[in-house]
């Protein structure tokens, strides 16, 4: 079974893990704020240390590519592109919603009679970035940024018992509240990431190293500070 460093920066949470054998053979993540930057390549050389093993050692890297947090995405795409430049190995990307996807199921978290499960990752005030999935990770819709409100995913939860799972579930669930509608206010984590990784591995779908950007879908914006700073 290959070896792949599993790197989670989209959101609030820092996440490392690495997959060997078929399992996740150590995890590092920390939720300290705006300390991606600082924490992502000490956790690579931790979770490395941990199994004994060095980059070159690795089959492959593959990165959470969002869409999420801009600077959480940079901080992790390139940490995985330097670390398969240096050691020579296949970069693989998976999208953050199907994190999320895969976390539900390895955790137990689907209710009973699951139709869909539904990720929502906060893109602030009302909007998250979503996409609707079959329990078993099917994608049945394009990953888009949506406002959330009231009407949103009417079909989805008329269906059946529907799992809302990200960082955004606790702001939507008073909107998409309904008998049927359970909610998992999570981060994604890189120990999430084994399943797909490996699917993307063996299927030879690598990335372009030199060529790689994570998957925004928005326009990163800067703003003014209003404080005066002179």
């Amino acid at each position: 079974m290959p070896k792949i460093l599993l790197i989670e920066t989209s959101t609030s949470l820092c996440s490392v893990a690495l997959a060997a054998d078929g399992v996740i053979a150590a995890v590092r993540e920390s939720t300290e704020p705006r300390a991606h930057a600082a924490l992502t390549a000490p956790f690579v050389k931790e979770v490395l240390d941990d199994c004994g093993l060095r980059a070159g050692e690795l089959d492959a890297v593959c990165v959470s590519a969002g869409p999420g947090s801009y600077t959480g995405l940079r901080v992790g795409v390139s940490t995985a592109k330097g670390i398969c430049f240096a050691a020579g190995i296949p970069l693989l990307s998976v999208d953050t919603p199907e994190v999320l996807v895969h976390q539900a199921c390895a955790e137990g978290l689907l209710p009973a009679g699951c139709r869909y499960v539904i990720p929502l990752v906060d893109a602030r005030r009302m909007e998250v970035y979503t996409a609707v999935y079959t329990p078993d990770g099917q994608r049945l819709t394009e990953v888009e940024p949506r406002v959330v409100d009231a009407q949103s995913f009417a079909a989805e939860r008329a269906a059946g018992p529907v799992l809302f799972i990200g960082d955004g579930a606790d702001k939507c669930r008073e909107v998409l509240a309904g008998p049927d509608a359970h909610f998992v206010q999570t981060c994604p984590r890189a120990a999430a990431m084994g399943v797909p990784a490996l699917r993307e591995f063996e299927a030879g779908r690598f990335r372009d190293t030199a060529y790689f950007e994570p998957f925004y879908l928005k326009q990163f914006v800067a703003t003014v500070s209003r404080k005066n700073l002179f």
